[in-house]
């Protein structure tokens, strides 16, 4: 694949940069640079309407469902000048980049009509409902059990880690439909209403202060018996195409994201004359070249058009950027040494770079753990024999 953008690719990364940083400058000049997920919901919910407004919301789906049929190309250029902007994190990124692809390549046409056009407009949010308090990393040990009667699927049990849960709309649930199964045979993937009295969200805490995820409580929780996507027992499938919907074009973004955490390490080395040290001066070399290979390996991975399947660099990506994340974290607090330990005011936030060490702490295990990265890397990329299960 070439790095390199024609001058068509060009223009259009001025057309966003101008647009988003005239955003940025005006009306939403209140959400910029924010970088908690959590902070001023409606705020954020109306920037993802705003976005939908103008169609830069979904700008790689059809134009039919509130797209642009922007090109690979396109889509990497916007998520690179979204982040470069200072705008903050999408709150429905889970529909736009997950659940929003899935139902382009798996849903019928009446789930495509129902949903598609209020994700593009930043209408419907939705989250995700995989890890279970037992079925952490392994998607094939869930517990949640869905079972169809008078024309609907009713749902019990229990998922964790359900990211912005408390302020979406909607969430697609992995559940065991088929008494008695195990691993990845009869599980269904469900899309289900979160405003009903079957299910309860519990925020949970985090150390960087920040409430982003939460438990999600299914007693009897109803969807209509059309709101499966698939076939029923078909959940292990689609999870899996949608797990490579992850690593596509918001990973150009996210390393976006990450220049701009590095390039504050940098402005804090030299503020402290941390970069005069060589060690310090050695691990921001090495943090940069790593940044340079994530960003050639993920233009390797997009062009990879398969959605159904991850491809050998798909599979090692999470591991790859969540590790340096997690380096560049410890290495901005040696940056910014005994005045990154306190946070200011009386408010328990932190600034950018104490977030930063925060928040990577998880990095590693979220979305996978690093230890079942490299099982995966093992057992599917190099077909070596798999790991003896219990």
């Amino acid at each position: 694949m070439k790095l390199g953008f024609s001058a068509a690719d060009e223009d259009f990364r001025a057309e966003c940069a101008e647009w988003l940083q005239g955003q940025m400058a005006g009306e939403f000049r209140d959400i910029r640079g924010v970088t908690q997920l959590t902070a001023m919901p409606e705020r954020r919910r109306e920037w993802e309407q705003q976005l939908g407004e103008h169609r830069w919301g979904c700008i790689g789906w059809p134009t039919q469902w509130g797209g642009r049929d922007a090109t690979l190309a396109q889509q990497v250029i916007f998520a690179e000048e979204y982040a470069r902007a200072g705008v903050p994190g999408r709150i429905n990124h889970i529909g736009v980049e997950l659940a929003g692809p899935t139902i382009l390549t798996f849903g019928t046409d009446e789930q495509k009509r129902r949903f598609l056009p209020d994700i593009a407009a930043g209408k419907t949010i939705f989250c995700q409902g995989f890890s279970e308090p037992n079925a952490g990393s392994d998607l094939g040990s869930v517990r949640t059990k869905g079972r169809l009667a008078d024309g609907e699927w009713i749902v019990d049990g229990q998922k964790i880690w359900t990211s912005l849960a408390h302020i979406s709309d909607w969430i697609f649930v992995v559940t065991r439909t088929e008494e008695g199964s195990q691993g990845p045979k009869g599980l269904t993937f469900l899309m289900m209403p979160l405003d009903q009295p079957g299910i309860e969200v519990r925020p949970i805490r985090q150390i960087n202060g920040d409430a982003e995820f939460n438990e999600t409580f299914f007693t009897e929780a109803r969807c209509p018996a059309d709101s499966l996507i698939g076939a029923p027992g078909d959940g292990w499938k689609i999870a899996m195409g949608l797990l490579a919907f992850e690593r596509g074009v918001s990973t150009l973004g996210q390393q976006m994201g990450f220049r701009n955490e590095l390039d504050e390490i940098i402005a804090a080395a030299k503020a402290t004359g941390k970069d005069r040290d060589p060690v310090i001066r050695q691990r921001i070399a090495s943090a940069e070249i790593g940044l340079r290979l994530m960003r050639y390996g993920a233009l390797r991975m997009l062009s990879n058009s398969d959605h159904s399947s991850i491809d050998g660099a798909a599979l090692t990506y999470k591991i790859q950027w969540a590790s340096w994340r997690r380096r560049l974290g410890e290495l901005a607090m040696d940056v910014l040494g005994q005045a990154g330990e306190v946070a200011a005011g009386g408010s328990y936030e932190w600034d950018v770079l104490p977030n930063l060490f925060l928040f990577s702490r998880a990095d590693t295990i979220y979305g996978g753990t690093n230890q079942i990265q490299r099982n995966l890397i093992a057992e599917r990329g190099l077909g070596l024999p798999r790991e003896p299960r219990g």
